[in-house]
Order: structure tokens, then sequence, then C-alpha cells
């Protein structure tokens, strides 16, 4: 299990997927460093979303020092969190991982491509207590910063002050609406939300076929008990997700296929 550790007795690895300059990891940072005692943030040089759990193998990668406490690392959210675990803050290794506030919600089968969650998945592999944040929110206006900033604090508080094992993660999702509109807090399972609902195709000034995968998702969000349903009724959605992928009832028919 996770060891129970109070946040203002803990030293925090913050990352993300939207880059070291990211708004989101802005609002996390402001949040958090005066209510941890060590906060140290390493991010990725530039934006990373839907990097899933990519890790970079077939070039060096490099750590600028951004300014005290901050590092941007040249290379994907899972390298990011790699190299401060193993590298920045070996000597003293992080007792949580937040990775966010990302721009834009994780839900449903968002999580398999997330580069957010999978910041969070490294610091689980790595034995750190880690959580995804993520503010849900429209392409079209502006991100709601003030909701993430006005409950992250409060959320990550109470989840701190919990133990859950050392295989599972923490997905939290923060609704499209202001701070004052949003109804409660719930524990949820995985949606169904399929990204890639339209290919558009098109041609390149050399005449070659091109392929754009839209942002559109095929979603499900009327299922009672997902994090699709809990957002879009205003509600803060806390999904604890779990490292092994192992369908366990399918091993049991396997067996007798291949005994």
């Amino acid at each position: 299990m996770a060891k129970r550790m109070e946040l203002a007795e803990a030293r925090v690895l913050i990352s993300n997927d939207d880059g070291i300059n990211a708004p989101g990891l802005k609002v996390l940072e402001r949040v958090i460093r005066p209510l941890a005692a060590e906060v140290t943030v390493v991010a990725p040089e530039t934006e990373q979303s839907a990097a899933s759990h990519s890790l970079t193998l077939r070039r060096p990668l490099r750590i600028r020092k951004v300014s005290p406490g901050r590092y941007a690392v040249n290379g994907t959210p899972t390298d990011s969190v790699l190299l401060a675990v193993n590298q920045i803050m070996k000597d003293s290794p992080p007792d949580l991982v937040l990775s966010g506030i990302n721009r834009g919600g994780n839900l449903g089968e968002d999580v398999t491509y997330s580069g957010t969650v999978a910041a969070a998945m490294e610091g689980t592999l790595l034995g750190c207590p880690a959580m995804a944040l993520s503010q849900v929110t429209d392409d079209n206006r502006a991100a709601r910063w003030g909701t993430a900033r006005h409950w992250v604090g409060d959320v990550v508080s109470r989840l701190m002050a919990l133990t859950w094992p050392r295989n599972v993660l923490i997905n939290v999702n923060f609704p499209d609406l202001p701070a004052r509109s949003v109804t409660g807090i719930e524990i949820t399972r995985q949606g169904r939300r399929k990204i890639g609902g339209s290919v558009a195709e098109g041609k390149d000034p050399r005449g070659q076929t091109y392929f754009w995968i839209g942002a559109q998702r095929v979603e499900d969000r009327f299922r009672p008990g997902t994090d699709l349903e809990a957002v879009s009724r205003g509600v803060i959605s806390i999904t604890p997700l779990s490292m092994d992928l192992t369908h366990a009832p399918t091993i049991k028919a396997l067996g007798a296929v291949f005994p």
C-alpha cells in the first residue's frame, strides 16, 4: 500500500504533458507550493499531448534548469518523471507525484492515450503515490482554470490522507463549470470514450494524400457511475486506475483451451 502522509510533510514532484510553460502546470504549482514541504517541477520542454506512456530510448535526453526547483526535459512526460526520480531527486525521492493540470479532460479511453496519465503511471511504477489532474474544457473557449485552482488543494490533501495499493494511480477530472457551480465530488469508474470519431482526408502541396485524425470522440455520457457521466453533471470525478491490465476472468477461460 502507498504510505499515508500529510501533504504538509511531503516532497512533491509536479509534471505534465502540456509542457513546462503550460498554464495548468503553473496553477498546480501555485496551489501546491504553500501546502507541501517541498515542490520540484520537472516537465517536458514542449507539449506532448497524447504521447501516452512513451519512453525515449533512441536519442539522448537533456535536463535544463529553468529556475530553482524547476526543470525542463527534451522528452516525453514519462521521460520527465523517470529523470526526476532517478536523477534530479535521487537523493530525496518524491513522496507524491502530481501530473497536470491538463487542459482538457482525461476520461474513458483517453487515459490510454494521455501523457498526463502516463506521467502518473510512471510515478506509480517507480513506487510513488501518483495523481493525474485534468480540467475538462471546451476546445472553443478558454479553460476554467479557476475551478481547478479552487478545488485542487482540497482534493489532493484529502487523497493524500488515504492509502491505496502501490499499483494504483488516482485520476481526477474537474468539470467545465465555474468553481461555485461544482455540485460535489464522486468516486467513479472509467467510462467509454473513444477519440478519433472523424478522419479528414486531403492533399498536400505535392499532391500526396494525407489523413488527419480529428478530436471528435464517440462517448457515452449517460452511464451512471462513470467519470463521463459525473463531470457532465458538474461533479469532480475521482477514478482509481490499476496498472495491472490482466483480465482475470479470461485467464480461466483460456486455461480450458490451453491446459
